[in-house]
């Protein structure tokens, strides 16, 4: 049965060894932490020992290098996070504090969390006394991108329905759907080891990866095996494993989730797209239900008048109509697209496409809510956003008439006035635009 009340541990408790990508040592120390205080890493090697707070804010979507979940505050980062979040959330940790000497915690020499699991069972893990708080799925929520599909569903429990494919022949297509509470978390999925293709293996560490990956703390699959001495533990190990890495990024919500979770083919990068989506959909249920989304200003949705405060633009060229969410470094706008859209007269007669440079620029659009609400921008009135640059822009699908498009914009750096941001733009939650942008903060006068 599910724990009612938070919990931490009673005593700390440590380990030393080598992160398993960065291949650098690090101590680790879990502490005990306060009631409502969450999840946090602390960063002792770096100067005033900053903390870092298990929540979708502070979650990277970098694609680049997302064989593991990354947080990062300010400067400050930490890596490869997964597997002691997923034994936290297993076994119902609610309040933690994570020390660390390096940006990458060690990797016990198991490749699973079975091995934080010990730690932590023997550290001993108490109640305390204040009401468990739950990020609860009320309704569906639907992600996809390039063939990955990740569903949340309302759900009294926990469940996980998890699907893998790969195109090697050991590897080929495993299932499986879990129940999930404290038991089944240590006994059938803390277990399961993280696992490498050996044609990955040099590409991965010519880019600086699995540096500490050893046949103790990963399988590596063959075409017709593993190379490991170590038998398989499960018949459908590498399944399990994706399971345990999607409980630890699920855990980035900053508290036990209860919903039914589908995943085909996701991996970090797509989970923590998909946390953060559900992120923002309970910020904008909270706002609905306070009263926020009825026309009343609040903090985290704007509609068009409060729009047009902030933004320059006017018809035609102003191409949102309400921002859902507003955050620290992440929006979340829509735009409703028109057949009176000005631009379908001639784009094109008789077939009317969005053009794929304006989807562009509502992203920038939304993106310029974000920087003009950022503490880069003391003077929102004297100050003026200009979109200076573009990178890694796709378009997938088209864009027509009765369409509404949501685009979701993350803040992954802004210094000395210049921004850069992730921009993802969705029709009923496919994908069909997508880029990094940049923009610059000038005077208005300038």
């Amino acid at each position: 049965m599910s724990a009612t009340t938070q919990r931490t541990i009673q005593k700390p408790t440590s380990f030393e060894g080598v992160g398993l990508h960065t291949g650098v040592p690090c101590r680790v120390e879990f502490r005990p932490a306060p009631p409502d205080s969450g999840i946090r890493f602390v960063r002792l090697d770096l100067p005033g020992s900053p903390e870092i707070p298990v929540s979708p804010r502070y979650a990277r979507a970098d694609t680049a290098e997302m064989r593991r979940t990354i947080l990062k505050a300010g400067d400050a980062e930490v890596h490869t996070v997964e597997h002691i979040l997923a034994a936290a959330a297993g076994l119902e940790i609610d309040n933690l504090v994570i020390a660390l000497t390096a940006k990458e915690p060690a990797e016990p020499r198991d490749g699973s969390a079975a091995p934080y699991v010990r730690m932590f069972q023997e550290a001993g893990i108490v109640d305390q006394g204040v009401p468990r708080h739950y990020f609860r799925v009320s309704e569906p929520v639907r992600y996809e991108e390039d063939g990955v599909v990740l569903v949340a569903l309302p759900h009294d429990g926990l469940r996980i329905d998890f699907t893998i494919e790969y195109d090697n022949a050991y590897l080929g297509t495993q299932h499986a759907t879990y129940d999930i509470d404290k038991d089944v978390f240590v006994k059938e999925i803390a277990p399961a080891r993280t696992f490498v293709l050996q044609r990955d293996v040099d590409a991965l560490r010519a880019r600086g990866m699995i540096l500490g990956g050893t046949l103790q703390n990963a399988v590596v699959v063959q075409p017709k095996g593993i190379l490991n001495q170590e038998p398989l533990r499960f018949e459908n190990e590498f399944v399990r494993h994706k399971i345990l890495d999607f409980l630890g990024d699920l855990y980035l919500l900053g508290r036990p989730a209860l919903g039914h979770f589908v995943s085909i083919k996701s991996g970090h990068a797509t989970n923590v797209r998909f946390v953060q989506r559900l992120a923002a959909t309970e910020r904008l249920e909270s706002a609905v239900r306070s009263g926020m989304g009825n026309g009343n200003p609040g903090p985290l949705q704007l509609d068009i008048t409060a729009i047009m405060k902030i933004m320059p633009h006017r018809y035609p060229f102003l191409l949102i109509d309400r921002i859902l969410s507003l955050e620290e470094n992440r929006v979340v706008g829509i735009k409703n697209v028109t057949i009176n859209e000005p631009f379908f007269v001639g784009h094109f007669p008789g077939h009317p496409i969005m053009p794929a440079v304006l989807i562009i620029e509502a992203m920038a659009q939304c993106g310029g809510v974000l920087l003009m609400n950022s503490n880069a921008v003391d003077n929102p009135k004297e100050k003026l956003v200009y979109f200076i640059g573009i990178d890694r822009a796709k378009f997938r699908k088209p864009v027509r008439p009765g369409d509404q498009l949501r685009f979701e914009l993350t803040l992954l750096r802004l210094k000395s006035r210049i921004c850069k941001m992730e921009g993802k733009a969705y029709v009923d939650g496919d994908l069909v635009a997508e880029a990094e942008l940049l923009s610059s903060i000038v005077d208005r006068d300038s």
